[in-house]
């Protein structure tokens, strides 16, 4: 298995492995499928997107997104992760992960967070592994399905220092 930096290529890959996601209720509120059109708006030329391969098959991404609109945020990102339901457990969640954290340190971001619903034990363990650090949990965040769900917080400082002009 090998990460890579994605293209708009890869949407239709990102969108199928998203999709998996949705309809498998741990790991996002969305539950509307996504197009590769849809996913072709990810590519902002700010926020890097990762792909695994496993022979020249797209199997897993890592993508960061916008955190907050205001400049003084600017060096934060938001953090997912989705792997292909016949990959899991085989550690390519965190080979995407670990090039992501590279490629988000080297475009300037100094910190990547994200929120985990508290039974996606995979996902947290990964973060975990990979030094983010849990801050807490947002009760009833959000509903999926009708149901009130929980998120745990969780984040990582990439940079041992932060200056606008880096």
């Amino acid at each position: 298995m090998t990460a890579r930096s994605a293209t708009i290529a890869d949407a239709e890959a990102i969108a199928r492995i998203y999709n998996e996601g949705i309809e498998d209720r741990e790991a996002t509120f969305e539950t509307r499928a996504r197009s590769a059109a849809d996913i072709a708006q990810w590519f902002d030329g700010v926020h890097p997107i990762i792909v695994v391969e496993d022979d020249d098959r797209v199997i897993a991404f890592a993508a960061t997104s916008a955190y907050r609109p205001r400049a003084c945020y600017a060096g934060i990102a938001e953090t997912s992760v989705y792997v292909s339901r016949a990959d899991r457990h085989r550690g390519a969640g965190r080979i995407a992960l670990e090039a992501l954290i590279q490629a988000a340190r080297e475009v300037g971001f100094w910190k990547l967070l994200s929120r985990i619903f508290p039974e996606n034990i995979a996902s947290l363990g990964l973060v975990r592994k990979l030094g983010f650090r849990e801050v807490g949990v947002y009760e009833k965040h959000g509903q999926l399905d009708g149901e009130w769900r929980d998120v745990v917080i969780v984040e990582r400082l990439i940079r041992l220092w932060c200056s606008t002009t880096a």
